[in-house]
């Protein structure tokens, strides 16, 4: 899907700053920084409304947020290609301790936990941290 029908069929007004992420983010391999994405910008846009726009396409469910560390928070699309506020099946993200990468496991489903009674699970956060393919085989070689 183009970012215009992306954001059409989550009823969102198609602005500058809303297609330029989400088109960035398309092409983008890994999840993204907000640097990233501001630098991909061209700075083009101010801080304020960079920010409303990446809350907004988070709370329409065309983005989701990694937070792989305390320092470390990254952005990727969601698979937005049916029903309107459809958000990605929960699924395992990889976060490279000497590289930094931060990847999607999409295929990687994250286990189901039985909360106690009263309990309403909204979402689930899983990072696993350790060595990507690339670093693990450097580190493999360097040794």
């Amino acid at each position: 899907m183009t970012p215009t029908e992306i954001l059409t069929q989550h009823h969102l007004r198609k602005t500058p700053t809303r297609l330029a992420i989400v088109k960035y983010l398309q092409t983008a391999p890994f999840p993204q920084s907000e640097n990233d994405i501001h630098k991909k910008m061209l700075d083009s846009y101010d801080r304020i409304t960079f920010y409303r726009t990446i809350q907004t396409l988070m709370e329409s469910g065309i983005i989701h947020r990694i937070v792989a560390d305390n320092t470390t928070v990254r952005y990727a699309l969601n698979h937005c290609t049916s029903a309107l506020n459809e958000q990605d099946v929960d699924h395992v993200h990889f976060f490279c301790t000497k590289s930094g990468k931060v990847e999607c496991m999409e295929e990687v489903a994250v286990q189901e936990y039985h909360l106690p009674d009263g309990y309403k699970k909204e979402e689930c956060d899983v990072v696993v941290k350790g060595l990507c393919k690339q670093c693990a085989i450097k580190d493999i070689a360097e040794k």
